[in-house]
């Protein structure tokens, strides 16, 4: 069988004819070569750039997330000796000195409203216009209430709401 197929191959005068596909996988993989070498030349371009800046009292940020100021570096042993907090330092990998922080302008109050952590700073002026039927809700007596009043209140306001919508 195997001479048969090599008979049929070798007779054949005729050439095959333009493949598109066959051009076209060898150009996407040099161009996937292309990219991935480009990729880490600029990868240790920055890795090169961010060393120069990594000198002693720059505020850094390490692979695990732990910031501090970098006092002292030794490029023989690849370590360095970064504060934490005052007073108290630690010895890393200098590989592991991953970002240097820069300190960010801090935003004026003008752009950024406050929000408050709690609910102590709402008005009633955010609700909408009182009906005649409701009145307005007494900020005392809301405050002063048992669990048990405030239950009643509820219910109350619930069955009123439930006869005003069956009207």
């Amino acid at each position: 069988m195997f001479v048969q197929v090599l008979a049929e191959t070798g007779t054949s005068t005729e050439a095959p004819p333009f493949d598109i596909f066959s051009l076209l996988l060898p150009v996407a993989l040099a161009l996937l070569i292309f990219m991935m070498f480009r990729k880490n030349r600029k990868m240790k371009q920055q890795v090169a750039q961010q060393r120069t800046q990594m000198v002693p009292g720059t505020e850094v940020m390490t692979n695990f997330g732990l910031f501090g100021t970098i006092l002292s570096v030794d490029e023989e042993n690849n370590k360095a000796l970064i504060e934490i907090s005052p007073g108290t330092t630690a010895t890393v990998h200098s590989q592991t000195l991953s970002k240097v922080v820069t300190q960010e302008p801090a935003a004026s109050d003008e752009e950024a409203p406050a929000v408050p952590d709690d609910a102590s700073s709402i008005t009633d002026t955010d609700r909408p216009a009182e009906s005649p039927d409701r009145p307005a809700a007494d900020p005392d007596r809301t405050s002063k209430e048992t669990a048990d009043e405030t239950l009643d209140r509820l219910n109350r306001d619930n069955a009123r709401d439930t006869n005003d919508k069956d009207k």
